[in-house]
């Protein structure tokens, strides 16, 4: 081997040393949702997080991943909420999430039954909705986007509503003082 090729493999093999192990902490799951949501958590950090407030968070979700099999990251960030908070202190009867889905995102939000007649696969979204709705959060699902991209009422997830549209869902939370996250 070439001195050039070695050097070259050792600055390569420092790199990845340093991306895989550069941190000395992992991600963790839960305490809320424990199969996704994986977060850091932060000790040192000079603004404090008031474990006493109610977060009442809406995010709107439109945006979908093109490939059929990838899990939906914006949808996970209402996981990684939840999870974050409850690991900071926040009681969880504290934390309310809701989620407007509608646009490209709406195929997320189908049974695995409906996913796998459209794409041929199971629903990679499916157990974290699950997960979202179990742990209290709701999830509504734009009407005007289940009539345009033809998923109907009875292809939806167990417990995800469906509303007259999206911005009426979003208007109706941020009344009830959720604050709107867009993603």
């Amino acid at each position: 081997m070439t001195m050039k090729k070695s050097s070259i493999l050792l600055c390569v093999s420092i790199l990845f040393f340093v991306i895989t192990k550069g941190t000395s902490q992992e991600k963790k799951a839960g305490p809320v949702i424990s199969d996704f949501g994986k977060v850091y958590a932060i000790d040192n950090a000079d603004f404090k997080v008031d474990i006493n407030k109610e977060y009442k968070v809406v995010f709107d979700i439109m945006k979908s991943p093109e490939a059929n099999t990838e899990l939906n990251r914006s949808i996970e960030t209402a996981a990684r909420f939840l999870n974050m908070h409850a690991q900071a202190g926040v009681p969880v009867e504290n934390l309310k999430v809701a989620l407007v889905v509608h646009n490209k995102a709406s195929k997320d939000i189908i049974t695995n039954a409906a996913y796998q007649k459209r794409y041929g696969i199971n629903n990679p979204n499916q157990e974290l909705i699950k997960s979202i709705i179990e742990a209290g959060g709701e999830i509504v699902f734009c009407g005007q986007s289940s009539v345009s991209r033809d998923f109907p009422k009875e292809d939806l997830i167990e417990g995800v509503q469906l509303a007259l549209s999206a911005m009426t869902a979003l208007i109706q939370f941020q009344d009830n003082k959720y604050r709107f996250i867009k993603f």
